[in-house]
């Protein structure tokens, strides 16, 4: 077969499906678009939560370290600063959250509250 015949054929062959297709495929297939693009958001905001997560998990790291090395007051007040700034924005996004990202909201909130009792212990 000459490949300008294949591309007829197949050219022929689509034709054919797509005219099969009625209004019922064609809304079904819209629907299932939207709930693709839904989630797909929610892919993108999970894996941006995931993300900041690891930093969480690394800015603690160092905090916990720092408290335990006897850094200068005035770092360890830096490291208290922003432990306060990060529990400011977990809360925001935990008021606005629900269900199971609100819980992992509210382990993250307990873990910085005791970060933070740490630091302010050792200033």
């Amino acid at each position: 077969m000459k490949k300008s015949e294949l591309k007829q054929t197949i050219k022929e062959e689509i034709l054919s499906i797509l005219s099969e297709a009625d209004q019922e495929d064609i809304d079904a297939q819209s629907d299932l678009n939207k709930e693709l693009e839904a989630t797909k958001g929610h892919r993108d905001d999970l894996g941006d939560s995931l993300s900041e997560i690891e930093d969480e998990d690394d800015m603690d790291k160092q905090a916990s370290k720092a408290a335990k090395k006897g850094d200068s007051v005035s770092k360890l007040a830096s490291k208290l600063q922003q432990t306060t700034k990060e529990m400011k924005s977990v809360v925001k996004k935990w008021k606005n959250s629900e269900g199971s990202e609100k819980d992992k909201l509210t382990k993250r909130l307990k873990e910085l509250t005791k970060i933070k009792k740490e630091l302010e212990g050792l200033l």
